[in-house]
């Protein structure tokens, strides 16, 4: 299937989100990787290379374990591919840079929670992350090692138990404020090994009080912090899903382009637009005046800002035409300007 990968830093707080950063994944060129790992001496196996012809995607596969495994051996090679890991990494050190006082936390989903990312995070950049982990993830008890699913199951029957018997409860309901709204969860949260990853602070959520629904795993690098601020922190990360979603209304996967780029740029301009349309909900004055004249009340979502802005425009457009009218002008007449600026004849 053909599509491009877009990777974003996006900022988030309870009163507005935009994205900030952004860089299109691009598939590794074999050949180039090949080439560059045999330059720098590291050995290929004999035996896979028949991948390339009987199996490319498991020769694909066997040349970026090689690749991700001797990095830290020679640094070097980091170069010769951009991986979604990678891009990350450098969206969320540039911004670092220009920004060295603002040691805002960092929030992901799964996929982006190993242990390479993690630690880049926690020992280069020093920043506060709260990642996600899947109920495969393994954590390491006194007991041995289990999975995130086991344990959970372990400690929803404890809690089940203390509430029959009045005993004490192992989740503990809290309350977040997100987006001005008020959500409760129900949520474990201790400190705990997990595997591959270290010491972190793991909370564990349910929404129903009677943990009938399939929980939620959390994990940061603070182990002072609590579960609600752990969970309001996590749940700062669905803007990012929101945007490539509604950008895709302003036009950020319709577009008719090869050349990268120009889907860079194009992107860049339906990024634009969002954060303009995010900044109008912020305007008193804009609000009022699309309130006053097109009689509406301004609230929800970004879609309906676009909706509201395209109404405006619209009205805007009626009075041009309607004063051009009134001062005895012809409709040819009001409209050859604009004709003119969009032809660009």
């Amino acid at each position: 299937m053909w599509a491009h990968d877009l990777v974003t830093l996006h900022y988030s707080d309870d009163d507005t989100d935009y994205p900030l950063r952004f860089q299109l994944w691009k598939p590794v060129d074999l050949a180039k990787l090949e080439q560059g790992l045999r330059a720098v001496q590291v050995p290929l196996k004999a035996s896979k290379e028949a991948l390339k012809e009987t199996a490319p995607d498991k020769w694909r596969g066997y040349l970026l374990g090689v690749w991700q495994r001797q990095q830290k051996k020679q640094p070097e090679i980091q170069a010769l591919y951009d991986s979604k890991m990678t891009i990350a990494q450098d969206l969320l050190e540039q911004w670092v840079k220009e920004n060295p006082n603002l040691k805002l936390p960092v929030t992901f989903d799964n996929w982006f929670t190993q242990p390479a990312f993690c630690r880049f995070l926690d020992q280069t950049l020093h920043l506060p992350y709260v990642g996600t982990l899947a109920d495969t993830d393994k954590v390491n008890l006194k007991t041995g090692q289990t999975t995130l699913k086991a344990f959970a199951a372990r400690l929803k029957q404890e809690h089940l138990e203390a509430v029959k018997q009045g005993g004490q409860m192992v989740f503990h309901k809290i309350t977040i404020t997100y987006k001005r709204t008020s959500e409760v969860y129900y949520s474990y949260c201790q400190t705990h090994h997990i595997h591959n990853i270290g010491k972190q602070r793991l909370v564990i959520n349910y929404r129903q009080a009677d943990l009938s629904d399939n929980p939620t795993y959390f994990i940061s690098n603070q182990l002072i912090w609590q579960a609600a601020g752990i969970t309001r922190i996590r749940r700062h990360r669905w803007p990012v899903e929101v945007y490539h979603e509604e950008g895709k209304a302003e036009g950020l996967d319709q577009y008719q382009l090869r050349d990268f780029s120009a889907i860079e740029r194009h992107v860049a301009l339906v990024a634009v637009v969002y954060s303009l349309l995010r900044a109008a909900q912020q305007d008193p004055d804009l609000r009022d005046q699309l309130q006053g004249q097109l009689k509406v009340k301004l609230e929800g979502s970004t879609a309906f800002w676009r909706r509201a802005v395209q109404a405006q425009s619209l009205w805007c457009l009626g009075l041009f035409i309607s004063a051009g009218l009134a001062q005895g002008h012809t409709l040819q007449q009001v409209m050859a300007p604009l004709i003119k600026t969009i032809c660009g004849a």
